[in-house]
């Protein structure tokens, strides 16, 4: 009988590290679970910055149509702030459209990893995009886009 128990004791103890094995890969699975909730979560995020920045864009340039022919003489990056477009009066439609790019090329450099905003016409069909790096590798040929096109 004594020898029986014996047994028994070592038994409970393999019972004991299988049931710990199974909790840490448990635990393991739910960490995964959670780092890629994560991932997607970030990565929903930039896509809806990306869509708010590119009708940003088309807003602004709705609410100019005097200069619209500006928005795509300038590249967004190249674009600087208009000082005397911070008032209602003394700014003309082009230097209106220089000032948005330059506030908009801002908001998405700040806004996106690496994000980077251009804009292309054909006729009156106007098409804004958006790229960004979204798992900052700085390999160009995976980054994720927005694009959206609209008519003036």
């Amino acid at each position: 009988m004594y020898q029986n128990m014996k047994t028994n004791g070592g038994f409970t103890l393999i019972e004991v590290l299988i049931a710990m094995l199974v909790l840490a890969v448990g635990l393991l699975g739910l960490a995964g679970l959670q780092a890629t909730s994560l991932k997607n979560n970030q990565s929903a995020y930039n896509r809806s910055q990306a869509t708010q920045l590119a009708y940003d864009l088309a807003d602004r340039m709705r609410a100019n149509i005097a200069g619209k022919a500006n928005y795509t003489a300038v590249l967004p990056s190249s674009a600087t702030a208009k000082e005397n477009c911070l008032t209602t009066t003394g700014c003309s439609p082009a230097d209106l459209a220089e000032n948005d790019l330059f506030e908009w090329n801002s908001a998405v450099s700040n806004n996106l990893p690496s994000g980077i905003g251009t804009i292309a016409t054909a006729g009156n069909m106007f098409t804004i995009t958006i790229t960004w790096d979204e798992d900052r590798d700085g390999d160009d040929s995976n980054n994720h886009n927005f694009q959206t096109r609209f008519q003036l």
